[in-house]
C-alpha cells in the first residue's frame, strides 16, 4: 500500500471573475506522505494557505483534485473529512473549561462523555498540560492556549493534521519552544502535519519536507538540507536563508574545465558544465558562510575585494565586499564564525581575497 496520504492533483484556484480575478493556485501537484512533517512555505499571496484551506474543504478548487489515500475530497465536506485544522487564533470556547474545549467535539462525534474526558485527559499529557484540565482558557497563557487548540485537534486522531501559521501570535522564545512541542507532537501521534509558514526558520526547524511556493505555484520541494544548499531557483536561494548572487557568462576551457565570468573580467571555477554549451546571463548562488577571507597578500586563488561594510552579530560576524577596483561588477557577502584565539580581524576598508569552494557553487535556473 502506497504510503501517500494526502494528494494534489493538477489543483487550480481562481478568485473573482473578468479583470478581476486572481489566479491564487496555478496547476499544483503534490504528494504528502503518512506520518510526514510537511511544510508549505512561501511569502503572503503565494497560494500555501489556499492549497491547505483546499485540503481542509473550506474551498472548492477551480480544477484538479484533491485526494485523501486515493479518495477525491472534492465534494466532501470540512466535517465529513478525517481532517483536523488549527488556525491562527486559537478559537477556544471562553465559557467552558479546558477539558470541556477538548471533549466538545469528540461528544459532537457521539462518543460518551466518560470516553470522552479519558481521551481528554490523554491529550492533556500528550500537550504536558495534565493539571490545567480544570481552567478556563483565560487563565492560560498564549502558549498553553496553543497547547490546548492543539491537543482539541488531535483528539479525534485525525489522518491529517492541518496547521495555518498557528505560532505566528506568539512571542519570539515561545515561538522557538513551541516549534520543538509541535515536532515532538507530530513524531509520538504519527499524524501527517501540513504546516503553513512564511517563516524560513519554522519550517527549516521542524520540517521532513518543504515545498517553496510563489505566485501560486510549487517552485522546489525537498528536505530542509536539500533547500538550503541545494536551491534551484533564485527565488528560492533568496527566500530561505541569505545568499551571494552572481552573474555572467559560461564557458569551458581548453582543459575541459567550466567557469563563470563575472561582467568585471573575474573567473569563478564551477564543478562542471551547468548548460549545454557556452551561455551568457548565466546565475549563481553561494551561501555566505561557505566563503572565507584571506588577506590579499597571502597570493591564494579566488576573488577580491575591499571591505564596505563590518557587521558584528556575536556568534560571527558578516563582511559586506566589494569586488573590482569601482565596487560596481560584483559584491560579495560574508560570514565568518567569531572563535576565541583563531583566525584575524579585518577591517573596513581593507584589501581581502575571498576563496569560493567549487562544491559551494549552486547554478540557478532561469
Amino acid at each position: 500500500m502506497s504510503d501517500i496520504v494526502v494528494s494534489a492533483r493538477s489543483v487550480s484556484k481562481i478568485f473573482g471573475n473578468g479583470p478581476e480575478q486572481v489566479r491564487a493556485l496555478d496547476d499544483v501537484s503534490v504528494d504528502i506522505c503518512q506520518n510526514e512533517f510537511f511544510t508549505m512555505l512561501g511569502p503572503s499571496g503565494c497560494g500555501k494557505t489556499t492549497l491547505l484551506r483546499l485540503i481542509g474543504g473550506f474551498e472548492q478548487a477551480t480544477s484538479g483534485d484533491i485526494l485523501l489515500e486515493g479518495q477525491v475530497l472534492n465534494d466532501l465536506p470540512p466535517y465529513k473529512r478525517p481532517i483536523n485544522t488549527v488556525f491562527q487564533s486559537y478559537a477556544l470556547f471562553p465559557h467552558l473549561t479546558v477539558r470541556q474545549n477538548i471533549t466538545f467535539g469528540l461528544e459532537m462525534k457521539g462518543m460518551p462523555r466518560r470516553e470522552a474526558n479519558g481521551r481528554a485527559d490523554e491529550m492533556l499529557d500528550l500537550v504536558q498540560l495534565a493539571p490545567y484540565g480544570d481552567r478556563m482558557p483565560s487563565q492560560l497563557s498564549g502558549g498553553q492556549q496553543q497547547r490546548i487548540a492543539l491537543a482539541r485537534a488531535l483528539a479525534p486522531a485525525p489522518r491529517v493534521l492541518l496547521l495555518d501559521e498557528p505560532l505566528s501570535a506568539l512571542d519570539l522564545k515561545l515561538r522557538k519552544e513551541m516549534q520543538i512541542e509541535l515536532k515532538r507532537l507530530q513524531t509520538e501521534t504519527g499524524i501527517t502535519f501540513v504546516f503553513v509558514t512564511h517563516d524560513q526558520e519554522e519550517a527549516l526547524a521542524m520540517s521532513d519536507r518543504i515545498a517553496v511556493m510563489q505566485a501560486g505555484k510549487i517552485l522546489q520541494i525537498g528536505s530542509p538540507r536539500d533547500i538550503y544548499e541545494s536551491p534551484t531557483h533564485r527565488f528560492v536561494a533568496d527566500f530561505i536563508g541569505e545568499s551571494n548572487f552572481l552573474h555572467g557568462e559560461v564557458r569551458q576551457t581548453d582543459g575541459g574545465a567550466a567557469v563563470l565570468t563575472l561582467a568585471g573580467g573575474r573567473e569563478i571555477a564551477l564543478a562542471a558544465m551547468p548548460v549545454s554549451g557556452p551561455r551568457d546571463n548565466v546565475t549563481i548562488s553561494i551561501r555566505p558562510e561557505r566563503l572565507a577571507l584571506y588577506a590579499r597578500n597571502d597570493q591564494k586563488d579566488g576573488l577580491t575585494g575591499t571591505i564596505r561594510d563590518i557587521v558584528y552579530f556575536g556568534t560571527d560576524t558578516t563582511y559586506h565586499i566589494d569586488l573590482g577596483p569601482s565596487g560596481t561588477d560584483a559584491r560579495l557577502t560574508v560570514r565568518v564564525q567569531n572563535r576565541e584565539g583563531e583566525g584575524r580581524e579585518f577591517e573596513r576598508g581593507a584589501q581581502v581575497g575571498v576563496t569560493v569552494p567549487v562544491d559551494a557553487i549552486r547554478v540557478l535556473a532561469d
